[in-house]
């Protein structure tokens, strides 16, 4: 039996609301046989206990994927103090018994403030870091040593709002590669009694937000009708900060051969983006970037992402659109 051709992929941003239980491969692999083609990839994973945004790229848009690295990530998180467990969350094990402490705001926002700003954090034994090549997880998972080193992070929030009982609600918004679950552990470590992350739910990654997502079932049903176009946030309209130019035929051609091109200032349109009610409160960590801009063609199509090399002449770094 002949092979069913794969349908053309869409390129644009997908938001799903990451059902708990899941990890983030199962979700993307999930997508895939939903809409019928491989070219899917993610914007930073999610733990199987976590729920909220996951954001996945889809076909040509999988090659931005290096500019929305330093996007910031904001949580709703639930942390249970009065023992610790091995995983940090609540899927882990014990490390021993409950102390069921009486929490109060005046004991906890001094030292959640001490967990604020940029810091060495250890990553989880269970995680995803490489020891020697292989992810800590497995080594960790069969008793093994696990050694792992500090990395930097951020914190730019660590808000409570809410105490009861043993347990504590945070928001929380941090650079990219920060462990919410290594936030609780310290935490508990710094209360005295211990903690692990009970529940979270990632609530934005830089613009985009959990009012923008959708449940898996909700992208079946828009797929069956022919709507999944609905759902897509176009490429067109990804990295909206960046400033664009509209270019000529003649250099429409340089860039899609990857050449360096001219622009005059007056050309380029600056960057706008209106935050949605609960993104980030900046969309990156404030590290230095490149000045790179989005180059259009005349039919409006987004054909390359260029850098500045000298005032007024770039070079494309990424190019959707290539010659022939």
């Amino acid at each position: 039996m002949p092979r069913q051709p794969q349908p053309p992929p869409i390129d644009g941003a997908l938001l799903i609301n990451k059902p708990r239980g899941k990890t983030s491969h199962d979700v993307v692999e999930a997508v895939r046989r939903i809409v019928g083609f491989r070219q899917i990839g993610h914007l930073g994973t999610l733990d199987p206990l976590a729920t909220g945004v996951l954001a996945l790229l889809l076909g040509r848009s999988t090659r931005l994927a290096q500019f929305y690295a330093g996007r910031r990530k904001r949580y709703d998180c639930t942390f249970r103090f009065g023992f610790a467990t091995d995983t940090y969350d609540a899927d882990g094990t014990p490390q021993g018994p409950d102390a069921a402490p009486s929490l109060t705001r005046e004991e906890l926002e001094p030292l959640a403030a001490q967990l604020t700003g940029r810091f060495s954090q250890m990553p989880p034994p269970f995680s995803a870091k490489k020891v020697q090549g292989r992810p800590a997880h497995e080594l960790a998972r069969k008793k093994k040593p696990v050694e792992l080193k500090p990395v930097e992070v951020e914190v730019y929030e660590f808000s409570l709002r809410d105490v009861q009982g043993p347990t504590a609600r945070f928001v929380i918004e941090c650079a990219a590669g920060t462990y919410i679950r290594a936030l609780a552990h310290e935490l508990g470590r710094l209360q005295g009694t211990g903690a692990h992350l009970a529940e979270i739910t990632r609530t934005a990654v830089g613009e985009f937000t959990l009012d923008q997502t959708v449940t898996l079932e909700e992208l079946q049903d828009a797929f069956r009708r022919g709507k999944l176009v609905d759902i897509v946030i176009p490429l067109e309209r990804l990295l909206p900060e960046l400033p664009r130019v509209t270019v000529l035929p003649v250099v429409e051609k340089r860039v899609r051969h990857g050449a360096q091109f001219k622009v005059q200032i007056a050309q380029i349109q600056p960057g706008h983006i209106t935050p949605a009610p609960g993104a980030t409160a900046q969309l990156d960590s404030g590290e230095w970037k490149p000045a790179r801009l989005r180059v259009f063609n005349q039919h409006e199509r987004l054909i390359a992402i260029a850098q500045a090399v000298v005032p007024r002449l770039y070079q494309p770094v990424v190019v959707l659109d290539a010659a022939p």
